[in-house]
Order: C-alpha cells, then sequence, then structure tokens
C-alpha cells in the first residue's frame, strides 16, 4: 500500500535526477534549451509524467520532444540506479507550453496597456 504523501517525494526526487541527467548525461543534440517542470506520478507509482518546456521554434520542441523519447529508456535505468525504487516509473513525456501562453498573454495585456495610454491623450 502507498503512502499518500509518497508520489509527490517521489515525483521531486525524479524531476531534479532527471534535470541533471540531461544537462549532464544525454548527449543528444537536438535536446536544445530543456526545463523540466514538474513530474505527475499516478498514486501506484509506475507512471511518471515528466512535462518539459523547450525554448525555441516548433521544429526544436519537436527535435527535442524526438530526443527525449529515444533517450526514455537510458533516463529510466539511469533513474533506477540513483533512486534504488523497487519499481522505476515509466516516463511518459509531455510539452508544458504554459509558459509560452503566460508569455503570450503578458505580451497581449502591454499591447492593451500601450492602447489604452494612446486613447487618453
Amino acid at each position: 500500500m502507498s503512502l499518500p504523501h509518497r508520489p509527490p517525494r517521489v515525483a521531486e526526487a525524479i524531476q531534479k535526477e532527471i534535470s541533471q541527467l540531461i544537462l549532464q548525461e544525454v548527449k543528444d543534440p537536438r535536446i536544445g534549451f530543456v526545463t523540466i517542470t514538474h513530474i505527475d506520478v499516478t498514486q501506484d507509482l509506475k507512471i511518471a509524467r515528466v512535462y518539459y518546456s523547450v525554448m525555441g521554434t516548433p521544429a526544436a520542441q519537436a527535435a527535442s520532444k524526438k530526443a527525449l523519447e529515444a533517450a526514455k529508456g537510458f533516463l529510466r535505468k539511469r533513474l533506477g540506479e540513483r533512486l534504488r525504487f523497487r519499481y522505476t516509473p515509466e516516463l511518459q513525456f509531455c510539452l508544458d507550453d504554459s509558459i509560452e501562453k503566460n508569455l503570450r498573454i503578458a505580451k497581449l495585456l502591454n499591447e492593451l496597456k500601450g492602447e489604452s495610454k494612446n486613447h487618453e491623450r
């Protein structure tokens, strides 16, 4: 039986380790500026959804996604060695576009502020 507070702790450990592994050990040049934003682990600890963001064009994002998928087995194996879980979760990579959305909203708000200042004059 899994304790209710365990998945968040496991997610935090996985995020730290995957971030280090991508930075230090994954040598695929297709991985651009990838940032692991957060991890969701299922209650049974069998699946870890790895949310990441990528700075760059849609082509760079697609290349990074392919590189992460190609490195999935390596990352899972290294996670198992480093964290010593009884069962290392399966990794599922998901693009997190929330940063991009926030930047777009901020840009629109700035444009609206500029327009409202022009109308005040």
